[in-house]
């Protein structure tokens, strides 16, 4: 990215901290308007999917808005002997930026529906089946996020993004947290969305997991990073001799000389 670390640092705090704002304020509004569960899911889910949009259509220009450290580990591994790609002290600076967003973020929904401040979760998330959801969760979206990149479809991904998060608090048993900072924001509220801060290490843990299983898949689908090819598998360098003998077809000549007096 071109901006100024300061400034990518900020984005992602920023972003982090709403995205987690959205994700519990929808949850304390959802349980004040209705008592049914699935009414209650279904807000939080849709509450998120378009602050998730948004947020990322915005805030991607200036720091690439992953707001997941996931993410960003599995950018830098990836990319780490490319030029410009994203470094360890990118990492260094993003991952504590988040995690305070994270938390600021819950603290502001709190503040927002007159909920205590600071009060740690009580809602225990801690079973194996639900660690096999964050498993899940994380690997389609490390999938979706490194796959578009491999094809060159970068433009949808707010929008894909934003969707497969929606869809996946529906598939998985977990409803997808997906990302570290987002699951320790979300221990500071004992709201709809929290969740206990001794679930908090194995859900990260399982997210982990997820990331290595989801490079895994992004490689034995789209081969390794050296040798994927554009969109549709075409072969930037059969492109290139495609267009070189297209030019050298087109006349060299003016049409005088083609036509002397």
């Amino acid at each position: 990215m071109s901006a100024p670390l300061g400034r990518r640092v900020a984005a992602e705090a920023i972003g982090t901290g709403l995205l987690v704002a959205v994700v519990v304020g929808s949850g304390i509004q959802a349980t004040e308007l209705s008592h049914d569960v699935g009414v209650q899911l279904l807000a939080d889910s849709l509450a998120t999917v378009f602050g998730l949009g948004v947020l990322i259509t915005l805030l991607r220009p200036v720091s690439g808005a992953h707001f997941n450290p996931v993410v960003t580990l599995a950018a830098w591994f990836t990319g780490r002997h490319t030029p410009g790609g994203v470094t360890l002290r990118d990492v260094a600076a993003y991952v504590p930026a988040r995690i305070a967003g994270a938390v600021g973020g819950a603290i502001l929904a709190d503040a927002m529906f007159a909920e205590p401040l600071v009060t740690f979760s009580t809602h225990d998330r801690s079973a194996g089946h639900l660690w096999l959801g964050e498993v899940v969760a994380t690997a389609g979206l490390i999938l979706l996020v490194f796959g578009l990149h491999r094809i060159d479809r970068a433009s949808p991904a707010p929008a894909a993004v934003a969707a497969y998060i929606g869809a996946a608090y529906w598939f998985t048993s977990s409803t997808s947290f997906a990302n570290p900072a987002v699951t320790i924001g979300r221990a500071f509220t004992d709201t709809f969305a929290g969740i206990a801060p001794g679930s908090v290490g194995p859900f990260i843990a399982a997210q982990l997991s997820g990331a290595g299983l989801g490079l895994v898949v992004v490689t034995a689908v789209y081969g390794p990073p050296h040798c994927c090819g554009p969109p549709h598998g075409r072969d930037p360098a059969q492109r290139t001799r495609s267009e070189t003998r297209s030019r050298t077809r087109r006349p060299l000549i003016s049409p005088r000389e083609r036509h002397p007096p």
